[in-house]
């Protein structure tokens, strides 16, 4: 078994070059910063590796710490960081903006709120075509929330299993991931329905979802037909008839789950759902905190690429490029039911926050960085996938666009998670070697890629090869 493993690569993997020189570093020294974080910073913001990074300066898809060191980031601020660090563009319009006005609240009307409203709505189809501006994505799932229920006059509302939507009391009713839940009482009047997965779930096959790669799990589905999204379906018919009353307020989702590792529905799942749910009363919200703005490639939102338009749509994340906002966007019908007694947002919508949303905008249609997330997200599917083909504790590869998950397990036949030990042995080797990942799944199983859309197919083929070695050494310490 040693021999096998022989062929590992001991040089390290050279990493693309960049022009841009970073700023010294003059702040603290590593050892008081820790400090700090240690004495006055709250212990449930938990941090990422053994020796946690202190970050400095970011540069598109760079980012440099303390001591000058370059990494690639393949996480982008957990998915936030659309368009690149500091994207020229962006940080022109916010210099502008800072000397000119940050803040007067909605009570007044100025320029940005409504040139901004104008161009977003533009991008989404009718009758989307109102918007409440928010400043995180807890804040619009817990907006969408309470406009479901004032709308239908209808409380219960259903998530999926694996599903992340925000960590305020009410949005953790439909957050569904152990590791977020508390022992006090949270979002009354959500139930839970099976995850539609494909790889982990009970039914899935090879043909099963939108993505360049597809499970491993073989398939005797006939032409059209999807057992799986059968079987998935019938769960849901379930959820509806044991588990709330005849009638609710709506059913959430992601188009491709976040938290949860990228993971993906059969085809044609959201859309008998959404058609379930709208016979019983309810309306169908579309989470598009992660998967919007392009980073699915083929469409500009990740509903579109289940053939439904949504009742409402909830925005956050990469709307500002690592600013804080988010929106709420909705029919004029929903929209007038908020509008019977006041719901007042002090930040949301400020002429800083708006300036800016418009500004990422601008950047994605000019840097084309829909089609380089559909151009560079599909060769680093297929080029992962090649990973996945070759070693056996590389369980699935998914996704779409630049939303990639790479799901560890013990071994593909049984399907069981990587243990924790393991999989952080290959993460620490990745980011010792320049390279940044998130980490996603029920487990932490699962290697979350979700760069800035900007990255190129040579940061590609620099991140799969590091990723490549980190596997071959784990493999050999295995051996």
């Amino acid at each position: 078994r040693q021999q096998k493993w022989k062929s590992f690569v001991s040089t390290q993997p050279k990493m693309p070059p960049c022009d841009f020189v970073p700023e010294k570093y003059k702040s603290y020294p590593y050892e008081r910063m820790q400090k700090i974080r240690e004495q006055n910073i709250s212990p449930s913001l938990r941090m990422y590796y053994k020796k946690p990074l202190l970050l400095h300066q970011g540069h598109m898809q760079w980012l440099f710490d303390y001591e000058g060191r370059r990494y690639l980031d393949l996480f982008a601020g957990i998915v936030t960081v659309s368009v690149g660090h500091c994207h020229p563009k962006v940080t022109t319009a916010t210099q502008k903006q800072l000397a000119r006005l940050w803040h007067t609240t909605n009570i007044y009307m100025h320029p940005s709120i409504q040139e901004y409203a104008e161009k977003l709505t533009s991008l989404l189809p009718d009758p989307l075509k109102v918007v409440y501006l928010t400043n995180s994505g807890s804040e619009a799932n817990d907006l969408a929330m309470f406009m479901a229920r004032l709308y239908t006059r209808n409380f219960d509302i259903i998530s999926f299993r694996g599903a992340y939507h925000g960590g305020s009391p009410y949005t953790l009713g439909l957050t569904s991931i152990g590791l977020y839940k508390h022992g006090v009482a949270n979002g009354f009047g959500c139930s839970t329905t099976m995850l539609p997965d494909v790889f982990r779930g009970p039914w899935g096959g090879s043909h099963c979802r939108d993505s360049p790669v597809q499970t491993v799990r073989k398939c005797s589905c006939s032409e059209g037909v999807c057992h799986a999204n059968d079987q998935y379906i019938e769960q849901f018919k379930d959820t509806l008839n044991t588990s709330v009353p005849k009638t609710i307020a709506g059913f959430i989702a992601e188009p491709i789950q976040g938290v949860n590792g990228a993971v993906q529905y059969p085809r044609s799942f959201l859309k008998e759902a959404y058609q379930l749910v709208r016979e019983r009363g309810g309306i169908c919200i579309s989470d598009e905190v992660q998967t919007g703005f392009g980073r699915a490639g083929s469409h500009f939102w990740g509903f579109q690429t289940h053939d439904v338009v949504p009742d409402i749509v909830t925005l956050a994340k990469g709307i500002g490029n690592g600013f804080p906002m988010a929106a709420v966007v909705t029919t004029k019908e929903i929209a007038s039911s908020l509008a019977q007694n006041l719901h007042f947002n002090t930040f949301g919508g400020s002429p800083l926050a708006c300036v800016i949303g418009a500004a990422v905008l601008d950047a994605i249609e000019e840097d084309g960085l829909q089609k380089n997330s559909e151009d560079v997200g599909t060769y680093m599917l297929l080029e992962l996938a090649k990973l996945r083909d070759k070693f056996e504790i590389v369980g699935d590869v998914r996704g779409k666009g630049l939303m990639i998950g790479v799901e560890m397990v013990t071994d593909k036949e049984s399907r069981h998670p990587l243990p924790a030990e393991e999989i952080n042995q290959i993460w620490e080797d990745c980011k010792d070697m320049g390279v940044l990942i998130g980490r996603g799944g029920l487990y932490s199983q699962t290697f979350r890629i979700k760069p800035p859309m900007c990255i190129t197919k040579k940061d590609v083929d620099f991140a799969v090869e590091v990723f490549h070695t980190a596997l071959q050494r784990h493999m050999e310490k295995a051996a």
